[in-house]
């Protein structure tokens, strides 16, 4: 943000690299189209018609910015700050409205002031109950904070910079194990364990990289805050709150206190195996995020084991959603994209190919089933096949000695061979490559769905 920036300055005056930041944010996915019908004139009437529209879309083969070529057209009235800033809330672009002013002015009745960070809390094992810092009962915002986690819903707040610095101890990079606040690293950014007095939660920092520079991580940035903002459900992380002042981009989440999937299936930190019965909960809670997201126009593209969270009643929970598509005509067709995003050893076919298609993601979850069943990695150099969604040309070989037997995870005893058979024979169905034989989430939800209830009915003989 500008610091001579304020609500009254013409949009004619705003510098050049502001106006590219703000294309940074709505030019992918011609989010800028949202604005441009948003725009009216002094009488209410819109001030740009489909005409215009079609013009602006033109721009883009002549590789210039449609975002850049309106603040430009549109400055040339006496139009303000205030009025864009105003447009972008209306549009829920609140990350892109941050650009211009302060985040107290942007959210002048939701920002919320943090208390103190507590001391770091002591270490102990996954599982053990963890005493919150104390605070008093009397005070307005714990009784908020708690009812809004005894209701399942969270707040959707903006925080500054140096609050989220205070209640992570400074982005305390230590590990939790080692008394520090780190949780856990992505691709693009660290996750730290914070308190909002006493509750926990947790703090994704966004870090630019070589190939995912500030401007493009400003992009998922804001495609994450969206996805969230609009849906919510069960099998979805709960999304607190955001900060994006100083350039420092961070997301708040609801605290999951099982950690990933991945690290569960691992028995990372000395955490038990998971039994089968809790294996089956967490596939099917995973696949009705999924169905939720499909059945909202959602693709999204980086399904695997390290985005499933597990609270503390190890319900899955989908996270990371800055690599999420929606549909621009609220449909479940395949987009196409130059950009291919997502994790290698998930991957389908057609997503290599830049496809984006509900089915790509369909495909990654049959990997996650995969490692479920075996608790093994989704990839290992050391091995052969080195990609686990190979595994099941070596069982379903009659001349391979691996069985589906030798196959499944180790560390459990009470599964039961006709149901694992069952997963088994669904994950290989959702790991065909060809994307138009694989099935719908809806019927993966239902296969899965089939087996927990024989898994229920098993454990009340």
């Amino acid at each position: 943000m500008e610091k001579s920036l304020t609500s009254a300055t013409y949009l004619r005056n705003i510098s050049y690299d502001l106006r590219r930041a703000l294309s940074d944010f709505l030019d992918p996915q011609d989010r800028w189209k949202d604005v441009i019908v948003s725009i009216r004139k002094p009488g209410g009437e819109p001030r740009y018609s489909q005409l215009h529209v079609r013009r602006f879309e033109g721009l883009v083969a002549q590789g210039r910015s449609p975002t850049v070529e309106l603040l430009n057209d549109w400055g040339t009235t006496n139009s303000t700050v205030g009025e864009l800033v105003d447009i972008l809330k209306s549009r829920d672009l609140l990350a892109a409205a941050c650009l211009f002013l302060p985040v107290e002015e942007v959210f002048p009745a939701e920002t919320k002031q943090l208390s103190a960070a507590p001391p770091a809390p002591p270490t102990r094992l996954l599982g053990e109950a963890e005493t919150p810092p104390p605070s008093s009962s009397s005070d307005p915002q714990t009784q908020l904070l708690q009812a809004d986690r005894e209701t399942g819903h969270t707040g959707f707040s903006s925080f500054s910079y140096r609050e989220l610095m205070r209640i992570t101890g400074n982005f305390d990079d230590r590990s939790i194990s080692n008394g520090g606040r780190r949780l856990g690293m992505g691709g693009f950014g660290t996750v730290y364990k914070g308190f909002l007095n006493v509750i926990a939660v947790a703090v994704k920092k966004l870090n630019p990289v070589e190939d995912m520079p500030l401007d493009k991580l400003k992009v998922q940035f804001d495609q994450e805050i969206q996805t969230l903002k609009v849906l919510k459900h069960e099998n979805l992380v709960d999304m607190i709150g955001f900060s994006c002042d100083e350039q420092q981009l961070c997301i708040v989440y609801a605290f999951m206190a099982n950690g990933s999937l991945l690290d569960r299936l691992a028995c990372l930190d000395g955490s038990p195996p998971l039994s089968w019965r809790q294996r089956c909960l967490i596939a099917e809670g995973t696949a009705r995020g999924l169905e939720y997201l499909h059945l909202n126009h959602h693709v999204h593209r980086d399904v695997k084991s390290a985005n499933i969270l597990l609270d503390e009643n190890l319900v899955a929970k989908i996270s990371d959603f800055g690599l999420t598509r929606a549909s621009a005509k609220h449909t479940s067709t395949t987009m196409m994209t130059e950009r291919i995003v997502g994790t290698r050893a998930y991957m389908a076919p057609e997503a290599l190919r830049g496809e984006v298609t509900p089915k790509s993601d369909v495909f990654s979850f049959g990997v996650v089933l995969l490692e479920i069943l075996s608790g093994l990695a989704p990839a290992n150099e050391n091995k052969e096949p080195q990609l686990l969604m190979e595994i099941r040309y070596d069982i379903d070989d009659e001349d391979e000695e691996l069985t589906l037997e030798d196959f499944v995870d180790k560390k459990m005893s009470d599964w039961e061979l006709s149901q694992v058979e069952t997963i088994y024979c669904l994950a290989s169905n959702c790991l065909h490559d060809r994307k138009n034989r694989r099935p719908v989430i809806k019927q993966v939800v239902s296969e899965i769905r089939s087996v927990v209830k024989n898994v229920s009915l098993d454990a009340q003989k």
